[in-house]
């Protein structure tokens, strides 16, 4: 099957305007956008949540001319090319692979976030922008379309692509559960927020120990559905999009378990 061309800047255009990607150019240490690419056309995009060395290798063996990930490489800038980051860039150039990257502008879009695809797979309606940094949100705050318990909130998580790690939570909330707030990934530092905002819930990927003795002083159960599970949804909307753009895409699954 025959599958057009898209110009690199093109791509890396749509993508930022859609996202929203110079909004958050102060606040996010991730440099978004394109990362590694000297131009050209793309005609197949690999799609994964981290930036690896087996990711890059699984996209360049899939013949893929862009791999598009939510964790890239250079974070606050790249003092020097050594070690793994030269390997994964060396990796990058060799096999003429760009490198397209969205953090924080891909956990922000209430439509094609990261914590839009857990309010979605939780069926959240009345959703509001939550988790504010530096004048932008970067999850979803909504109600329940029935109330959940404790157990039909983890059901509606268990099922993510984990790898090993189970779901875990901290079950100090409401028997009857209607108010859920969403930060992805490493997101406990917006636990407050949720409290303040009177959630029963708060979902994210992983926790810090202080987690605990906040959720249980404050009545609010959390729910760590795992780092690199809740941060799926975003690559993948992308990549439903590119779909849309008629590329030829392939996904890169490599749960980390964390």
């Amino acid at each position: 099957m025959e599958f057009p061309a898209m110009q690199q800047s093109e791509l890396c255009e749509r993508y930022d305007e859609r996202l929203r990607t110079d909004d958050f150019a102060g606040i996010d240490a991730s440099a978004n956008g394109l990362q590694v690419g000297g131009g050209g056309e793309i005609e197949r995009a690999a799609f994964a949540v981290d930036a690896a060395a087996e990711t890059i290798e699984r996209a360049a063996e899939a013949g893929a001319d862009v791999l598009c990930v939510h964790h890239g490489l250079s974070w606050g800038g790249i003092e020097r090319v050594t070690g793994r980051t030269y390997d994964r860039i060396a990796a990058l150039i060799e096999n003429d692979l760009a490198l397209y990257v969205s953090h924080l502008p891909l956990d922000s879009h209430p439509e094609l976030g990261n914590a839009a695809g857990v309010a979605d797979r939780l069926g959240l309606k009345a959703r509001e922008p939550f988790g504010s940094l530096g004048g932008e949100t970067i999850g979803l705050a909504g109600r329940a379309s029935s109330t959940y318990d404790v157990e039909g909130l983890e059901a509606g998580l268990s099922d993510l692509d984990t790898g090993t790690e189970e779901v875990r939570v901290l079950e100090f909330g409401p028997d009857e559960i209607e108010e859920v707030a969403i930060v992805t990934g490493s997101g406990s530092d917006w636990l407050s927020e949720a409290i303040e905002s009177g959630a029963d819930a708060f979902v994210t990927g992983e926790g810090k120990q202080q987690v605990y003795h906040e959720a249980k002083e404050a009545g609010i159960t959390v729910v760590l559905a795992g780092h690199y599970a809740t941060e799926t949804f975003g690559v993948r909307s992308l990549q439903s999009l590119a779909d849309d753009w008629g590329l030829e895409t392939t996904w890169i699954g490599a749960p980390t378990g964390i």
